[in-house]
């Protein structure tokens, strides 16, 4: 059993430097101490004096072979978009956390595996050090370890040194500084008690917690040099860790956040690229020509082309776009075209109309405010709230970062552990005076209540229109929506629960061909998409015009 799985410290089930001979099932023999602990036969290519740290990395990488591909049998060689990424990282001091996303099969695990023999038993290896694979499941997880054992077998210097145990996914540099690999998955027993100096997370993207991450990524305050590396396509959604990952780094790299200890390498095709060009997969796959097959993506392009079911998962998975599998209703690059800013100083004395989705006494609700211009567009300002109890635990559950948008203002919470409509009326007597709030549409859950705590708020100037949820009143409303994002008539200032809201929205369509939002086919919560709907439906009614003059001159 895995030293992981039962929960005891790896090192009570590894075998002790200068053990001879086989140790357990599956493991291999090493020929003598004296061998493995001996000098190496020859100077290694990352001996040679006057070597940086990063050309230290790459002489090893290069020393070791290729064993699987139409490449079997060579020397791995470093490619210049890798070398750059490793100068990235090895090259400069302080890299903590490093993140390289690119699409599939550009050779995420070929360069993992000899990363982390590196710091197990190359340049980069130091006293005791503990190296890890980390990936979502068992299997993900056996994959480094499968490639990294398929090298030392190759390479006698390694086999020599490093004692494998292929039941358990674990290793040993027995010739040196005794550092020790284990594979791990996200579902393990325990993931503390490690103290990581290297590890490398394969495809986080399709991580739906990001325990095992930070499990690893904060045990690592022991060690001089910890590097954390993750190498992923992207996610598909915004929810997913790996997307917190990709728009932290993103920020970074734009000089919106100093952070020297955090890197980004990216590749991926815009969304605004056609996405069956050449030049849209050659931005996400890096390899691509060289030991990432062209036909292959071209195989693969000309079917999503073909069925529109596939198009999503291409776009995913091969231009490393971050695009769900499921078709929504709102193309990402749509709406991030959409997020201009609003000047909320510019809005006091424009038509105003709003809409209001109570949600279930625990779930979301949402009231969204649209401000007319005259140009026929349309800025929305969004209020969002939760009940405050439990607040940490729904985000876990929802995988949505609930507290982290409420300690920065984008959500608010009440006190409880259920939502009262009495909060709902207060804001809008609030936002009713500063902005003159004419309309507001209404869904009928709860609207009684609402109402009631209107009244005692002293508000009875705001006309209050009801609006279905279904093909009736809905149609016109997507319609609409559509239309005002599609001809770039909207700014949402990029609200996170906006954003998420848009994000899993998806439609449904009777034989008519009328659309309407759909809650249960929709991932997570969209009642802020719905909202924003109704509003923009009832301010396109009340289009205003001019008060009549007479024509003619008065003498």
């Amino acid at each position: 059993m895995s030293a992981l799985m039962d929960g005891r410290s790896i090192r009570t089930i590894l075998p002790m430097a200068g053990a001879v001979g086989l140790r357990g099932p599956g493991a291999s023999p090493i020929k003598s101490v004296e061998v493995a602990a001996g000098a190496l036969p020859e100077a290694m290519p990352w001996q040679k004096p006057g070597l940086s740290r990063v050309n230290r990395v790459i002489a090893f990488l290069e020393a070791l072979p290729v064993t699987s591909g139409k490449l079997a049998g060579q020397k791995f060689k470093v490619r210049p978009w890798q070398k750059k990424y490793l100068k990235a990282v090895y090259g400069k001091s302080g890299v903590r956390t490093a993140v390289l996303s690119m699409g599939r099969k550009n050779g995420k695990t070929a360069l993992a595996a000899p990363l982390a023999l590196c710091h197990l038993a190359g340049p980069e290896a130091e006293e005791r050090g503990e190296v890890y694979s980390a990936a979502n499941d068992r299997f993900q997880s056996g994959r480094t370890f499968s490639e990294m054992a398929a090298i030392v077998e190759r390479v006698p210097y390694l086999k020599d040194r490093i004692s494998i145990r292929r039941h358990s996914k674990e290793m040993e540099y027995i010739g040196g500084t005794g550092s020790i690999f284990a594979a791990l998955s996200a579902d393990v027993a325990t993931k503390h008690g490690l103290s990581p100096s290297f590890c490398v997370y394969d495809e986080f993207g399709q991580a739906t917690s990001r325990d095992l991450f930070d499990a690893l990524d904060t045990a690592m305050g022991a060690r001089v040099r910890p590097l954390m590396m993750v190498i992923s396509t992207q996610a598909a959604d915004d929810k997913m860790p790996m997307s917190q990952l990709v728009d932290y780094g993103l920020q970074v790299n734009a000089g919106e956040i100093k952070d020297p200890t955090f890197h980004l390498t990216l590749f991926t095709a815009p969304d605004d690229l056609d996405p069956w060009s050449k030049k849209a997969w050659k931005l996400a796959n890096p390899a691509l020509g060289d030991f990432r097959s062209l036909e292959d993506v071209q195989r693969l392009a000309s079917q999503a082309q073909r069925m529109s079911a596939k198009e999503s998962a291409f776009r995913n998975l091969i231009l490393n776009q971050r695009c769900a599998a499921e078709s929504r209703f709102i193309n990402q690059a749509e709406w991030t075209a959409c997020g201009e800013a609003t000047d909320v100083s510019k809005l006091k004395g424009r038509p105003c109309y709003a809409a209001l989705d109570l949600g279930a006494t625990r779930d979301l609700t949402a009231l969204v405010m649209v401000f007319q211009a005259e140009d026929g567009s349309f800025d929305a300002m969004p209020v969002f709230w939760l009940p405050g109890d439990g607040l940490r635990e729904r985000s876990d559950r929802d995988r949505v970062p609930y507290v982290q948008w409420h300690t920065e203002g984008h959500l608010r919470t009440v006190p409880g552990a259920t939502f009262n409509p009495a909060f709902a009326a207060r804001a809008v007597a609030e936002l009713h005076g500063q902005f003159g709030i004419r309309a507001i549409a209404y869904d009928r859950w709860r609207i009684e209540e609402f109402k009631r705590y209107l009244s005692e708020e002293g508000i009875d100037d705001i006309e209050l229109i009801p609006h279905g949820q279904g093909y009736r009143d809905m149609a016109p409303a997507i319609d609409m929506l559509e239309r005002v994002i599609a001809e770039r008539r909207l700014r949402h200032g990029n609200h996170p629960v906006l954003k998420m809201c848009a994000g899993n929205a998806v439609v449904i369509t009777d034989p008519a061909g009328n659309r309407k939002l759909d809650k249960d086919k929709s991932t997570q919560r969209i009642d802020g998409l719905v909202a924003l709907a109704m509003a923009i439906n009832i301010a396109s009614r009340h289009v205003e015009t001019p008060d009549w003059q007479p024509m003619c001159e008065i003498i």
